[in-house]
C-alpha cells in the first residue's frame, strides 16, 4: 500500500464507471464517483483489464454485489437498522451518493490508514465534506491491528444490530484469518447481517471462466498480493455456522444474474469465480 488507492479499488472504481458509459441500460448500478476519485488518464478505457469483452463478467459480478449490498442495506435501513460497516471500503462511494431510504445510516469505513487518507484528501479536492454520520477508522490490518476495537473507538454501538459488508477480501486472508472475522460479526447484536464475498476453488468455477481465475491468481501473486483462501459454498456456510451465526446463505452468480440481469440483450452476466455469503445474526 502507498498514499493512493490500491490496484483493486481502482480497477473496481473504473469498472462501476465503465458499466454506466459503455453497457447498455438499464444499469444494475451506477456510480462513477469512484473513477472520479481514480482521476485516470483520458485513455483509461483502452487499458487491458477495461476491455468490454474480457471484462464482462468481473465487471457484471463487481456491479451486482454493490447492488446486492446496497439493496441489503437500504432494506434494513427500512427496519430500523442504523449502522453499516464496511470492511476494506476502498473507493466505496455509498456514504456520498446515500441512495434513498438509508439517509439516517451511520456509515464506518475500515481500510488501510495510507488508503483513507488519500481518499479523504480526494474527497475534499472534489468538494465532498467528511459527515458526521460517516466514521473513517483507519486500520493497519497487516500489523494485525484490532480492527473491532477501532471500530468501537470511533463511535460504534455493539449493542445496536448492523450490517457489515466484507467484499473483494478474504481471498486476501488466511483461512483462519476468514474465521476469525466470521466469529467477531457473529458477535454482534441480534438482528446484524453479514454478507461477504468468497473466490471459489477453480473445479467448482465455470469451465469457461477456469483461465481468467487462474489469470486473476497468477496477476495477484506477480502484485504481491498473493491469493490466500478459498471456498465453496458448502465450506464457507459451514464456517459461518460454527462462526454462531443463526442463519446462513448463498448467493449464487445465477442468483443475481436472475435478479439483476434477466432478460438483458447484451448478455452479460456475473462471473462464477466470486460468489457471496449471507449471514444473520
Amino acid at each position: 500500500m502507498t498514499a493512493t488507492a490500491d490496484k483493486t479499488a481502482i480497477r473496481t472504481a473504473l469498472w462501476r464507471a465503465l458499466h454506466v458509459q459503455a453497457d447498455p441500460r438499464p444499469h444494475v448500478f451506477e456510480d462513477d464517483l469512484g473513477a472520479r476519485l481514480v482521476a485516470p488518464d483520458g485513455g483509461w478505457r483502452s487499458r487491458p483489464d477495461m476491455d468490454l469483452a474480457r471484462s464482462a463478467g468481473a465487471r457484471a459480478s463487481i456491479v451486482a454485489r454493490a447492488r446486492f449490498i446496497e439493496d441489503l442495506v437500504v432494506e434494513r435501513a427500512g427496519e430500523g437498522i442504523g449502522q453499516y460497516v464496511i470492511l476494506g471500503a476502498g473507493l466505496d462511494t455509498f456514504a456520498q451518493r446515500r441512495p434513498p431510504g438509508a439517509a439516517g445510516m451511520r456509515v464506518f469505513e475500515v481500510d488501510q490508514p495510507e488508503t483513507q487518507a488519500w481518499k479523504r484528501a480526494r474527497l475534499a479536492e472534489l468538494g465532498y465534506r467528511v459527515p458526521e454520520e460517516l466514521r473513517l477508522v483507519p486500520v493497519d490490518f497487516e500489523a494485525d491491528d484490532d480492527w473491532w476495537q477501532r471500530l468501537v473507538q470511533e463511535g460504534f454501538d455493539p449493542a445496536r444490530p448492523a450490517v457489515l459488508a466484507c467484499s473483494g477480501v478474504t481471498m486476501y486472508l488466511t483461512r483462519d484469518a476468514v474465521a476469525a472475522t466470521l466469529r467477531t460479526a457473529a458477535a454482534l447484536a441480534e438482528r446484524s447481517v453479514l454478507v461477504m464475498t468468497f473466490m471459489q476453488p477453480v473445479d467448482l468455477v465455470d469451465p469457461a471462466e477456469r483461465a481468467a481465475r487462474e489469470g486473476l491468481e497468477r496477476a495477484a501473486r506477480a502484485d504481491g498480493t498473493p491469493f490466500r483462501s478459498f471456498f465453496g459454498p458448502h465450506d464457507i456456510l459451514a464456517l459461518a455456522k460454527e462462526a454462531g451465526f443463526r442463519h446462513v446463505e448463498h448467493v449464487s452468480a445465477a442468483d443475481l444474474a436472475e435478479r439483476y440481469f434477466a432478460g438483458r440483450a447484451d448478455g452479460l452476466r456475473p462471473s462464477t469465480i466470486e460468489e457471496l455469503l449471507l449471514a444473520t445474526v
